[in-house]
């Protein structure tokens, strides 16, 4: 029975800075506050994952700092198998987030650990692919990394979910091969080579996309909601209308909500409208893992 969810990629130690605005150049600019939670695009989606209920097992690497062990503990305590996750000599991955009034975030992060996972740990990792429905990448290990899980998932029969963040180059071949490709406008416009600037344009674009690589495709365009190719249906969700405190975290927690709704049997543009509500959940509360919501607040 095929009823897990394996996630390949990284974790993050973030610090996020709550400002009032961006400093100048040359300025030193008190915060008003910093809080550190733990993050990483992939464990975020799997501790989303796991907080509604879905067996998710992390794959990936943190250092031999003190930010390994409290990666490691956050996401076991919020449920994720944490067997796959090996040690590494040096810093573990990081994340310094500005987080201004208005909700908007500037990121940097540093790769760290992420950059250390091999075929090795990804070989090791095939019983817990073999169990899993879905597996989850990112763009936050390296791309041959990316490309060996993808070849990997695929042969343990799951239904891969490529959220191709942040935008790198990879070959057409693997993103044909992925079931389906999560995008924000960002990222899309990298991929589709122009200006996502209007749901029309995001509409046009998608079906582009889709037909190119054989997949099913979504575009998260953040207040303006989704757009999804789910077989050749085009279907244009809204976001919930909330009072957002800050966007950490609500695309991995979007992507780890439609990976358990496919787990449960539901289709594409159904697993979105439940993917909605928890974004727009995490959206309300700070930092990424803490806020992500679980399946009894959205219910």
């Amino acid at each position: 029975m095929k009823d897990k969810i394996t996630v390949i990629g990284s974790l993050n130690y973030d610090i996020i800075l709550k400002i009032s605005r961006l400093p100048y150049k040359g300025e030193t600019l008190p915060a008003n506050e910093a809080a550190y939670s733990a993050g990483g695009k992939g464990a975020n989606q799997a501790v989303q994952a796991a907080k509604l209920h879905t067996p998710t097992y992390m794959v990936g690497c943190v250092g031999t700092d003190a930010a390994a062990d409290f990666l490691v503990s956050t996401a076991k305590q919020y449920g994720v198998n944490t067997d796959y996750i090996r040690k590494v000599p040096g810093s573990s991955g990081m994340g310094i987030i500005n987080a201004i009034d208005d909700g908007s975030v500037f990121a940097c992060i540093v790769r760290g650990a992420n950059y250390e996972i091999t075929k090795q740990d990804i070989d090791h990792a095939m019983p817990a692919l073999k169990e899993s429905k879905v597996c989850i990448l990112q763009n936050e290990i390296p791309v041959e990394m990316i490309e060996y899980a993808i070849d990997k998932a695929k042969e343990a029969g799951c239904i891969v979910v490529l959220n191709a963040a942040p935008a790198i180059e990879l070959k057409d071949e693997y993103l044909a091969k992925t079931d389906i490709l999560v995008v924000n406008e960002v990222e899309a416009a990298f991929y589709c080579k122009t200006e996502i600037d209007s749901l029309d344009k995001a509409k046009e674009e998608i079906k582009k996309t889709a037909e190119k690589y054989g997949n099913n495709v979504i575009f998260t365009l953040g207040k303006d909601g989704a757009v999804v190719y789910e077989d050749g249906k085009i279907e244009v969700i809204p976001a919930m209308k909330v009072d957002a405190v800050e966007t950490t975290g609500a695309g991995d927690s979007y992507i780890g909500a439609v990976s358990h709704s496919i787990v449960e049997g539901k289709g594409l543009i159904e697993a979105c409208k439940f993917a909605t509500k928890c974004s727009a959940i995490t959206v309300c509360r700070y930092g990424a893992q803490p806020s992500m919501p679980t399946l009894e607040e959205v219910e």
